[in-house]
């Protein structure tokens, strides 16, 4: 039997991409993003659950995070669970897990400092079409989000 093995975030960068340029042009880019959850506690107290994933993103999609991506920036991912298993230098089996990025689409306004905000923010996509949010700029100045398949008979 076959598994699957895919993962959605949105979520914010907590700092800029960290891009290494490796032997055969391969380019990769290493990024921190956060996830927040709030909810409300037994006693009526707001509660705000913050989580750190470790994303991954290689050749095409590192070079537009390195372009275009910034401390702050909001962004869509969907991707997959990968381990890194390795042996330390005092001889301790070490495991990371991280995010495989798959695609990304920046959700989020630009960062300060980015330019002109007219044009549509690039977006990286290199599975195949599906239900994936996208973004264009309303009149109001913020992101428009919608969903390619929007004939959901959704109550909300």
């Amino acid at each position: 039997m076959a598994g699957v093995n895919k993962v959605i975030l949105l979520g914010n960068l907590g700092a800029d991409p960290e891009v290494k340029y490796l032997e055969g042009d391969k380019v990769v880019a290493n990024l921190s993003l956060a996830t927040t959850e709030a909810y409300n506690d037994r006693n009526g107290n707001r509660v705000e659950q913050t989580e750190w994933h470790d994303l991954e993103l290689w050749d095409q999609q590192a070079k537009i995070a390195e372009k275009y991506l910034k401390k702050g920036s909001q962004i869509y991912v969907e991707g997959k669970i990968k381990s890194d298993k390795w042996t330390d230098e005092q001889g301790q089996n070490r495991k990371k897990t991280k995010i495989r990025v798959l695609s990304f689409t920046m959700v989020g306004g630009r960062p300060d400092g980015m330019g002109n905000p007219n044009p549509s923010p690039p977006q990286s996509d290199t599975s195949s079409p599906s239900s994936k949010p996208t973004t264009s700029m309303s009149s109001g100045g913020g992101p428009d989000i919608s969903l390619d398949d929007a004939d959901d008979d959704l109550p909300f």
